[in-house]
């Protein structure tokens, strides 16, 4: 969804609500500072500039509808958005800032202060905060003159549940000075200049929804209770330019003409078989043209003479799903429906302005979302409880279940059960069940999926993980043995059926494997296919329990390390630090790697999967480079599948010496080829951050790209000239592309 930018602009009104025309940019544009719009909100907040400094959630706010798209919802109690340090909202070093904050307040008689926006942490920069019916934006200023902190502040009045966006503009003109004034914004109205000071901030740990230095660090309890925001806050804009109307233009900003707002919105289910689409009109528009269909490629590319047009209209809203509508015979249960809306304008050159393919989809007839989930592993056998979303429209439910696939998916005669769940009874330990839900709507019987899964003591723990995406096309599959077993048998292929029903001889039968050598190595498979797999367990007298299946997805690389396969059981030889090997006891070298205690691996910060690798480094005390060893057994050939890149993710720390971070790469006899990262400020990201390296580059350097043998991490000499100091880094998915 794209959303609205509120642009202030020195005495030009642009910034406006309540129907007045808001100025609008592409927010995927801005690379000098952040955008927070709030659409995509998971685990983190996505940062939907250029720069993709992703933020934190702190407490539990929720996503909800906003005045532009979805907001974020803040109780006012714990909760808010940690926007971690970055040097792209420097404000000592980026003195010209506009900041703009759209949000409504729930109850503006609160007597603690509510923040919508902080910035600047312990030391302090710009600050808006509601407080008893007034919106206050502000500079915190240093003076080189005076020991203490002051705050100056403009005000306007705001009432309850009424969205507003309030914004400040800094026109410092360059580094702090004392004559540092800002502008305040409301609604599109000037409110006035904030009077003068010297405004910095040396910390750049910015707080959404809370005071980021009181609240996140103090729990609420400094300078007389915590400042939590209660009220939706829709976006937040960062921009380290003070926007004039001709900087704007110079900038390359231009007005975001496109629809936005779908409703259903994109990813919705919907639960009929008509739909009315409806959207909001681009501030240009005079018609849409609607493209509506089954497949999102096809959506997305297709032009007035397709198919999928569904025509050029006035209105704002179109229906499908009756006669004389696009699917007339009604919209099928279970299809997902992807749709498109251009702006045009016939009157302005641009015109029409394509739209971003939005998508919902019916439910299908059939019973999904199982729990326990397909593929699930050591459910309790002493009180499971078997449930799942109804089919569409579904009335009666009939339940089949066993611990032979065969039997429940050839089931039939079942009684009828009028509950989306069913309790099957204590179950045996060491076992696959199966299980099948058939829907009835009052006109037919739908069959449906069969679901496993396995109880403590079955074979599991498959890696890849069951229904994996995109896994390396190198990959080794292993798996934990059940109890009882002695060895096992494998059989693995891109059918499911041929691999479900394989059997000793079969094609898919990979021969059996002994007790303790439980992994597989397929060779190179193919880009982007699915595979399935199964092992069964033979015991001590020769008795075979067949296992479930298990599914992936290749994706198009080879993967060199993504740290999901180390443990803490150094014993075994599986901890991290015994694969990487770092700088202990190495005079010359000082890294290391993984935590002190378990969990050696990092299960907290990590781009991919559950874990990834923490790399101290210490170059001091004559130290010049700290760098982490893996022997590679696989993948040795860099040239197999036309890989040309190698590609891993890093992430840094504000407090880190800015040391040069490096890769080696280097044949077992051969002198290691090492290859920097151009930023110099690397180790200091705070956002995971991508880094590709032509495979030629080490080519070039004398590398055979057929054998290599060792590759390396590491900060230092080898990278440039040495800095020296010290700081931890984090390294996640190493992939040849």
């Amino acid at each position: 969804m794209c959303k609205k930018l509120i642009i202030l602009v020195s005495m030009i009104l642009l910034l406006a609500l309540a129907g007045k025309a808001m100025a609008q940019i592409d927010p995927a544009s801005v690379t000098d500072g952040h955008v927070y719009l709030f659409e995509n909100v998971g685990t983190d907040v996505p940062d939907d500039s250029a720069n993709s400094h992703t933020a934190n959630l702190v407490g539990d706010p929720q996503v909800t509808d906003g005045l532009n798209g979805l907001a974020l919802q803040f109780d006012g109690v714990d909760d808010g958005v940690h926007i971690p340090d970055a040097t792209a909202v420097n404000l000592s070093t980026h003195q010209n800032r506009t900041v703009v904050a759209v949000f409504k307040c729930d109850d503006v008689d609160k007597t603690d202060k509510q923040v919508v926006y902080e910035e600047g942490g312990t030391t302090r920069g710009l600050v808006i905060y509601v407080h008893e019916g007034l919106v206050y934006a502000g500079g915190w200023n240093l003076s080189d003159y005076t020991p203490e902190w002051t705050g100056t502040f403009l005000s306007a009045p705001i009432g309850s549940g009424a969205w507003c966006a309030v914004a400040m503009v800094l026109r410092g003109g360059g580094a702090a000075q004392e004559d540092d004034k800002f502008e305040m914004w409301m609604n599109g109205e000037f409110i006035g200049i904030g009077p003068g000071g010297q405004l910095q901030s040396r910390s750049n740990d910015c707080g959404i929804g809370y005071r980021n230095s009181e609240s996140k660090f103090h729990d609420g309890n400094a300078t007389g209770g915590g400042s939590y925001f209660g009220g939706a806050v829709d976006e937040v804009w960062i921009i380290n330019l003070a926007l004039t109307q001709v900087e704007l233009s110079q900038w390359g900003g231009k007005p975001w003409p496109y629809a936005s707002g779908p409703d259903p919105k994109n990813g919705a289910l919907h639960e009929d078989t008509w739909v009315t689409l409806s959207w909001k009109a681009g501030p240009f528009a005079v018609s849409h043209d609607v493209y509506l269909g089954e497949n999102f490629d096809d959506v997305n590319d297709a032009t007035r003479d397709s198919d999928l047009f569904q025509g050029n209209q006035a209105e704002d809203f179109i229906v499908a799903g009756f006669p004389g509508n696009p699917y007339p015979e009604g919209l099928v249960p279970g299809t997902t429906y992807y749709w498109r809306i251009d702006e045009v304008n016939d009157a302005d050159p641009n015109s029409p302005w394509k739209g971003k393919v939005w998508n919902f989809s019916i439910p299908p007839k059939t019973a999904y979302n199982p729990d326990p989930a397909d593929g699930a592993q050591d459910v309790d056998p002493n009180t499971p409880t078997l449930s799942w979303t109804p089919g569409f429209k579904a009335i009666l439910h009939t339940v089949y279940f066993g611990d032979d696939y065969d039997t429940v998916n050839n089931a039939v005669g079942g009684m009828p059960w009028g509950f989306a769940s069913y309790s099957p009874g204590p179950l045996e330990l060491e076992k696959v069940y199966y299980w099948r839900v058939d829907e009835f709507d009052g006109l037919g019987t739908y069959k449906g999926d069969v679901w496993s899964f396995t109880t403590p003591g079955a074979v599991g723990n498959p890696s890849p993980a069951y229904d994996a995406m995109d896994v390396g096309m190198n990959v080794i599959l292993s798996w934990t043995p059940s109890t009882s077993a002695a060895s096992h048998q494998l059989y693995f292929g891109t059918d499911k059926e041929a691999v479900r029903t394989a059997g000793p001889g079969s094609p898919e039968d990979k021969g059996s494997k002994a007790l303790g050598a439980e992994s597989y190595d397929p060779g190179l498979l193919d880009v982007e296919t699915t595979y399935y797999w199964r092992v069964d367990e033979v015991d001590a007298q020769g008795n075979t329990a067949k296992g479930p299946i298990w599914i992936f997805t290749t994706g198009a690389f080879l993967l060199v390390d993504d740290f999901e396969s180390y443990t803490d059981d150094d014993v075994a030889g599986q901890a991290i630090w015994q694969h990487w090997i770092d700088g202990f006891g190495v005079p010359d070298n000082g890294s290391q790697v993984g935590n002190l205690l378990p969990p050696y691996a990092e299960q907290a910060i990590v781009h991919g999967g559950t874990q990834s690798m923490p790399l101290l480094y210490v170059n001091e005390a004559g130290v010049m480079n700290s760098e982490a060893t893996l022997t590679l057994t696989a993948p040795r050939d860099w040239t197999l599948a036309g890989v040309a890149e190698l590609s891993l993710w890093f992430r840094g720390a504000s407090g880190n010496a800015a040391d040069p971070l490096y890769v080696a790469v280097a044949n077992s006899a051969g002198i290691p080829a090492v290859v920097a990262q151009e930023d110099p400020e690397a180790a200091t990201a705070r956002s995971w951050t991508q880094w590709r390296i032509p495979l030629q580059a080490f080519g070039d350097k004398g590398v055979n790209l057929t054998n290599v043998d060792k590759i390396a991490i590491g900060l230092g000499s080898k990278g440039g000239a040495a800095v020296g100091g010290s700081g931890t880094m984090f390294i996640d998915d190493i992939r040849l592309y």
